[in-house]
């Protein structure tokens, strides 16, 4: 339904993280390789990034409710925002749902960016279960759909927590209890990187220089690219990538 990708690592600009390599994020927007649901992602993207130490303390973020092949002036500014910590994502809305810059992730909470890649079968009865009341002061979670109610539930258990690779993990299991769906959910508070697969294709990649990345699609053909199995949580780190089994 969507494509998704989170980078941690020395600063790098957003035109090189979303533009640059040959099956970027900005490619997979018309020509995923790799998508299961749908073909195009053109309801929508965003883009959230943490700024230096000593600048704001929560993420910045930018979304737009159009393709991304359609911001050329975002294409301009990606070029002169570098970042150490980036989640993106390009929409393909679930059906049913609209199209309106509420719904294009990543949503933010505190320090938290957070993507789903997915559908929810039961969007009403994991409402029910997850969206009221939303959590104090967190807008994103109340945005009309199917991923409000997983952002809602993730931030609670992360407040909690601060445990961001088990967070997820919990948020599927018992998404799991309510309704069916596909739950590849992708979050970052800064330091940490963390992902779920189940049900729909994620991918690690490390390179020399420390830097990680976990999408749901290779942006390019490096050897390097590690298919996460499904049913998995991943927690990555400036030092080592972890994958674990979320039950």
């Amino acid at each position: 339904m969507c494509r998704h990708l989170a980078y941690l690592g020395p600063p790098r600009t957003l035109h090189d993280l979303l533009y640059a390599a040959p099956h970027s994020l900005h490619v997979q927007s018309w020509a995923p390789r790799m998508q299961r649901y749908g073909t195009v992602n053109a309801d929508g993207f965003g883009v959230g990034w943490y700024p230096p130490e000593d600048g704001p303390a929560e993420p910045l973020r930018y979304r737009r409710a159009m393709p991304v092949w359609g911001d050329a002036s975002f294409a301009d500014a990606a070029r002169a925002i570098a970042s150490g910590c980036v989640v993106a994502a390009v929409r393909d809305a679930t059906v049913g749902f609209g199209s309106e810059e509420s719904g294009a992730q990543p949503f933010r909470a505190d320090r938290l960016l957070f993507s789903h890649n997915g559908a929810v079968e039961d969007d009403e009865a994991l409402t029910a279960a997850f969206a009221a009341p939303p959590p104090r002061g967190v807008l994103d979670a109340r945005a009309p759909l199917d991923s409000a109610p997983l952002f809602a539930h993730t931030v609670r258990l992360w407040r909690d927590s601060q445990n961001l690779s088990e967070t997820l993990a919990t948020v599927v299991r018992e998404a799991r209890k309510h309704s069916g769906g596909r739950y590849n959910l992708l979050a970052s508070d800064g330091h940490t990187l963390a992902a779920t697969a189940a049900g729909d294709t994620l991918f690690t990649l490390r390179e020399p220089d420390g830097g990680v990345f976990l999408a749901s699609e290779p942006f390019d053909d490096a050897p390097g690219w590690r298919e996460v199995p499904q049913d998995s949580v991943v927690a990555a780190t400036g030092e080592r990538t972890e994958v674990r089994p979320i039950d």
